[in-house]
């Protein structure tokens, strides 16, 4: 495997004869890269805490304060681990968290290989499934249900939102869309920070806006959207954002 590839690894383990072992059998292997050699969990748990990550974690299972398995319940996306003990009895804790190997001391550089190379695979599947998966949707977009299917809208393009009993109504420029739901329910899952609610009936694209006078909001074909004045406060603190 070339140098340009090479997984980058972290050693978190508090037995300098290990780490110092663990060290010299990655510098042996081109497919590998140390970033950083810890003495203990604390600081394995500072180092991803800090926002680093790496793409193997060779960690020991006792260490005081904190331990290696405590260490990995605590991590919310840990990264591929083998874990490296001088006992076998937490081979169905391994298990449990999902470890990729599970090496015990003392190892030598061929169980320490077949362990590398069990990671590497589980690596390789990983990158495959990311670079197959289908593409994500613009961050503007999203499917709503009309009728009986699922149409995606562009919400660049989105004017207003406007309530119809137990529907909403997506204004665009060009079209409108009748959705099945509440207004209160569609605002809450509207992940985007500039809709606002103006009114008890409306939600405002502020992006979309072209003048507002006397509370009322000017659209560019000509719609006007009432601004209430219990949300008057929220809609200018936004406009002054913008």
């Amino acid at each position: 495997m070339p140098a340009t590839s090479a997984l980058s690894c972290l050693i978190v383990d508090d037995d300098p004869i290990n780490r110092l072992t663990l060290e010299h059998y990655i510098s042996l292997t081109d497919s590998l890269s140390l970033t950083a050699s810890l003495t203990d969990g604390l600081e394995g748990l500072t180092f991803f805490r800090n926002g680093n990550q790496v793409d193997i974690l060779f960690l020991d299972v006792q260490m005081p304060q904190l331990s290696g398995l405590e260490l990995l319940r605590v991590l919310p996306n840990p990264p591929l681990v083998i874990l490296t003990t001088a006992h076998e009895d937490f081979a169905v804790d391994a298990f449990n968290l999902q470890v990729t190997d599970y090496l015990v001391k003392p190892f030598d550089y061929a169980r320490f290989s077949r362990a590398v190379q069990r990671a590497q695979q589980q690596a390789g599947a990983l990158t495959h499934a990311t670079a197959t998966q289908a593409p994500a949707l613009p961050d503007s977009d999203l499917f709503v249900k009309v009728n009986n299917k699922m149409v995606r809208i562009n919400f660049d393009d989105v004017l207003y939102v406007e309530a119809l009993s137990d529907y909403v109504i997506i204004v665009t420029d060009k079209q409108k869309h009748i959705v099945y739901t509440t207004l209160k329910a569609f605002v809450e899952r509207l992940p985007f920070d500039h809709f606002v609610r103006v009114h008890r009936s409306y939600i405002l694209n502020l992006r979309r806006v072209e003048a507002i006078e006397n509370n009322i909001a000017l659209m560019p074909s000509g719609q006007e959207v009432p601004i209430s004045k219990s949300y008057q406060d929220i809609v200018f603190r936004k406009i002054n954002r913008i």
